[in-house]
């Protein structure tokens, strides 16, 4: 045995099985890696001594490959895989993706879009009234009524439109064993109602065993712009393990209700959950066909935190595995530090110890896990909030400890590092070693915009925060002789941005002498505060109108302005400065962003020289020197691409 669960009917007659207890579904490839949804849940239920069945990738317009390793004896649980299917189809104009990271060869089309509710549908077909949980991203982010961007309208709960029994949303450890636990016990499924962190379909409130509070229906959210925008902010507002209410909310006959979140695992938890047997490698049968791309970020990479309390209003993070942080001990870290050290393709070099936000190792302070997050307030943005806890020597000590491992030449960082936190801490140690020793040449920070109105309805700190922490980073890599560069991550088209926004975003972009080569578009994806601001034109957060930025011309306009550079894109910058009256950045100051167009010489008057019809241009000013003005080194990593 290849150490892999069974994905074949030989694999489980070798392992002498002639029945087995879960079906575990996945739209992704099978990737027996704990950066990989399906993985943890399948490595888990077997820790409990049940005997788990992988199903990867089934043709799901054939039923018998759905029935093909039988019928599970207890249940089936569902995953889309580790991105909604949408979006890993489809970019943020709408147009089909060529390729898939998670699916063998890169391959494309290998799962249907909607996976959640088609590979469901046909499990019913399959297997009748078997017990059907469905979890993953993609259910957890559309557990509720949602807006659904591909589409252009709200759409019910995936739990109607799956006919799935429960729905399991965030990480789903401590729900998926209880859950389990019944069904072996003779609880039927439909008596499985308590479970934190799942939600189903009832009669009435009297089935909800929690405190409750009910938001707007999937009638009123889809007829009235603001009821979305109510039900959307009472979501977040009771999305917390401690203080958070169960809430429900009506489809036509149909109550869902969505019981409160599950309790952050606790440290040892988490190291059991991270110390599972993973063969930490896609399964063998896609040797032939390319292997799975997703599995290179990850291979020599550790994940060593949980949440995030960043809360970017356009990032799903916050919605899924919460705000409150989980970290592993150092033990625990280490130990699978040394096991990469003996794997056969190790070169020395861990390609990062993060998670969501790198720099997070400890709830933003001591409050959160005793009473819960601030109802009215998050820990970062604006301004950081007075209680922040933002000491980073337990990081410190993790990173350094990694560093002594024999073997390992260097320790990387190249998750999300979160530059307002960092400057939070006092001492500077940290940001002087991450600078020192943690940097592969470029370090990727995300200030999103430059435009501090913008800042606000991303959920982002104002641009001044960033601008300090990028001369500091600068003071730290002269004095320590480092030629390292940053590579901001920005964003265009994000609700609050007008076309004048987007002019100030080049304008400071070329003052800093620095144009993108990748930038990325507001993408609505379903369940976000910023998707409803997309939708509703209204800031869930304040209940105030909000510009969005909907027109596909203006948003190509918005997306031109940080490439303008690009010959491609000269006309549409010309018409983006034109349209907001920007015309003074046409020219051939150091200032402009474009040249003035050249002119053909008048008709009609022969020997008219092409020089003299056009002003003379005065010679290129020189590049000033600085971080700005530098090129990357050759071997730099190329930034990761962003769905």
């Amino acid at each position: 045995m290849n150490g892999f669960l069974p994905v074949s009917r030989a694999d489980m007659e070798e392992r002498g099985w002639y029945w087995y207890d879960f079906l575990l579904l996945t739209g992704d490839a099978y990737v027996d890696h704990p950066s990989f949804g399906p993985a943890i849940i399948s490595r888990v239920l077997e820790a409990e001594g049940y005997r788990v069945a992988i199903l990867a990738q089934p043709d799901w317009r054939k039923v018998e490959s759905f029935t093909a390793l039988g019928r599970p004896r207890l249940g089936v649980m569902l995953s889309a895989g580790n991105l909604d299917s949408m979006v890993a189809h489809y970019t943020a104009a709408r147009k089909r993706r060529h390729d898939d990271a998670y699916s063998p060869g890169n391959r494309a089309g290998l799962r249907p879009d909607r996976a959640s509710i088609v590979y469901a549908n046909k499990v019913r077909e399959a297997f009748g009234d078997i017990p059907l949980v469905i979890g993953g991203l993609e259910a957890s982010l559309r557990r509720f009524a949602h807006y659904d961007y591909w589409e252009d309208k709200v759409r019910r709960s995936v739990l109607l439109d799956s006919q799935a029994d429960l729905l399991v949303y965030g990480m789903g450890e401590t729900a998926t064993r209880e859950i389990a636990a019944r069904l072996a016990a003779g609880t039927p499924i439909g008596e499985i109602r308590d479970v934190r962190g799942t939600a189903f379909l009832g009669a009435g409130p009297d089935q909800c065993a929690y405190p409750m509070v009910e938001c707007p229906s999937f009638e009123q959210v889809r007829a009235d712009k603001r009821q979305y925008a109510l039900a959307n902010r009472i979501q977040y507002e009771e999305h917390d393990p401690v203080r958070g209410r169960a809430i429900l909310q009506r489809h036509g006959a149909q109550l869902l209700i969505v019981n409160p979140p599950a309790m952050p695992l606790t440290t040892a938890e988490l190291d059991f959950v991270a110390e599972l047997p993973y063969v930490r490698e896609p399964h063998p049968m896609y040797d032939g066909m390319g292997g799975v791309p997703a599995i290179e970020e990850v291979r020599f990479s550790v994940a060593h935190n949980r949440g995030c309390f960043g809360a970017c209003n356009f990032c799903s993070l916050a919605f899924h595995q919460g705000r409150i942080i989980s970290a592993r001990s150092h033990e625990s870290v280490l130990r699978e530090v040394e096991a990469l050290t003996r794997h056969p393709g190790f070169k020395g070099y861990i390609h990062d110890v993060g998670g969501p936000t790198a720099n997070f190792r400890r709830p933003a302070c001591a409050k959160q896990r005793r009473a819960g997050l601030c109802r009215d307030r998050a820990c970062l943005a604006p301004r950081p909030c007075p209680n922040l806890d933002a000491d980073h020597t337990d990081y410190l000590l993790l990173l350094r400890k990694i560093r002594a491992v024999p073997g390992v030449k260097k320790v990387f960082i190249r998750s999300g590092i979160r530059f307002d936190y960092m400057l939070q801490d006092k001492s500077g140690e940290f940001f002087a070693e991450l600078v020192k020793h943690h940097v592969s040449g470029q370090l990727k920070v995300a200030p999103e915009h430059c435009v501090d109105s913008v800042l606000d309805c991303m959920g982002k700190p104002h641009i001044a925060v960033y601008e300090r922490f990028r001369q500091k980073y600068e003071r730290l890599n002269r004095k320590y002789g480092k030629e390292q560069y940053l590579v901001p991550y920005l964003m265009s088209s994000h609700p609050g941005c007008t076309l004048a926004d987007a002019v100030r975003l080049a304008e400071w972009l070329n003052k800093s002498g620095r144009q993108p080569e990748q930038v990325q578009d507001f993408y609505p994806t379903p369940g976000t505060l910023s998707t409803c601001m997309y939708y509703t034109g209204i800031d869930p957060r304040t209940m105030e109108p909000v510009y969005v930025p909907r027109d596909p011309h203006e948003k190509a306009m918005q997306r031109a302005l940080m490439q303008w550079k690009r010959p491609e894109k000269r006309a549409l910058v010309r018409e983006a400065l034109q349209a907001a009256h920007r015309e003074d950045l046409i020219g051939y100051g150091k200032e402009c962003l474009l040249r003035p167009e050249h002119r053909k010489p008048p008709a009609g008057k022969p020997g008219t020289s092409r020089q003299a019809a056009e002003p003379a241009r005065p010679p290129k000013p020189a590049k000033k020197p600085g971080w700005a003005a530098a090129k990357p080194k050759k071997n730099a990593r190329p930034r990761k691409k962003r769905s």
